[in-house]
């Protein structure tokens, strides 16, 4: 008998390779499958890694070259679409022997929390050659745009006309980045801006953007600012921030803008309220982040605002993350000496899994527009 046919037979024999496909057929998944969106299996350890780690096994199994896939982008919208994250097997001592690996592995667990350097480490190289020219790192707004360009100027322009921004008023950017917003209201809308950040290498390039426009970049926690602005923004910020401090959130926005002020709200939000952050994302690309619910934003506003318009444009993520991952790959030669094949995987995987996770619709991507109150209400274009 040959060896293929020995691993072959070896490889149905085997527990974790059974529970694995009766869970992933349930979403049209075949285990090296000959469709775009079927895995490869390269390392028959990877089964029992996968449903003894979950999530953060999954992720680190790609990384170590375990497992193959030419689109992972569908894989992922199939997975989530069909909630294979939230399964288990229909035997139930199957149920049992995927508890007893998970407890036997309590210990290893550690290894989550440590912070993933692989992406808050990253040089502005990266970015400056996967992002567009105003260096946004958020959802673009695809609704009549064809590029990547197109649709992060589209969002700009609709976040300043939605704020309703004019000529000399003042506009707070709390988390601005690399100063592509800040530099937009100040130049296309004649505002005086003062953008945060917590980032000196951000501040740096903001700072560079926006040289000779009316616009200040403060280095300093948003929670330290006491001062009255006409309209406040935040794009990709609040992801950040946690539940326990979503109440000072919402406390400080209210504290630094007008009676008659506009604040928008841009983030990234979940389906269900609750606290779970998914491990591999924890460990490697957004350490101690947590989606907000609807919920979690209702409760924490509504002592101090009127909600006047909450816009879903979560789809268009997924359009942007993989106008990402064209550029990342068109451009990796110039990246590839200074991050390596391994990183190459982790961002891969990445982009992919969020733009699956969007198409699937099981996270949302939200803009809120609040007031204290205006008078005959706001009329917010999308």
């Amino acid at each position: 008998m040959s060896s293929s046919c020995i691993e072959e037979v070896s490889l149905k024999e085997n527990h974790w390779y059974r529970i694995a496909r009766e869970i992933l057929q349930t979403a049209d998944i075949e285990i090296n499958g000959s469709r775009c969106w079927d895995i490869q299996v390269k390392n028959p350890r990877f089964f029992r890694r996968v449903l003894q780690e979950g999530s953060l096994g999954l992720g680190e199994s790609y990384m170590d070259g375990w497992w193959e896939c030419e689109r992972l982008d569908m894989f992922f919208h199939r997975v989530l679409k069909h909630r294979l994250d939230q399964q288990l097997p229909h035997q139930f001592k199957d149920t049992l022997r995927i508890a007893a690996a998970r407890l036997t592995n309590l210990q290893s667990k550690k290894r989550a929390w440590i912070v993933g350097k692989e992406h808050y480490d990253l040089g502005n190289d990266l970015f400056t050659l996967m992002l567009d020219t105003h260096m946004q790192y958020s959802c673009g707004y695809w609704k009549q745009a064809r590029t990547l360009e197109q649709a992060q100027h589209a969002k700009l322009s609709m976040i300043c006309d939605k704020l309703q921004l004019k000529p000399d008023m003042t506009l707070l950017d709390i988390g601005c980045g690399w100063g592509g917003l800040a530099e937009f209201a100040a130049r296309h809308y004649g505002a005086s801006v003062v953008g945060v950040t917590i980032s000196a290498e951000q501040q740096k390039m903001a700072q560079q953007r926006c040289a000779g426009l009316d616009v200040s970049i403060l280095l300093q926690d948003y929670r330290d600012l006491d001062r009255q602005f006409d309209r406040i923004v935040s794009v990709g910020m609040f992801e950040h921030v946690g539940p326990k401090n979503y109440a000072t959130y919402f406390e400080v926005v209210n504290r630094n803008l007008k009676p008659d002020g506009i604040f928008l709200l841009h983030t990234i939000g979940a389906l269900r309220t609750d606290i779970h952050v998914d491990p591999w994302i924890d460990k490697y690309i957004f350490p101690n982040g947590c989606l907000p619910s609807v919920r979690h934003i209702a409760d924490a506003s509504e002592k101090h605002f009127v909600m006047e318009d909450w816009h879903n444009f979560g789809a268009d993520y997924d359009t942007t993350l993989m106008a990402w991952y064209q550029r990342f790959l068109e451009t990796w030669p110039q990246l590839a000496d200074n991050y390596g094949e391994r990183f190459k995987r982790m961002f891969s995987y990445y982009l992919n899994a969020c733009a699956g996770a969007f198409r699937a619709r099981d996270i949302q991507l939200w803009q809120v527009v609040f007031s204290h109150g205006v008078e005959g209400g706001l009329r917010v274009p999308h």
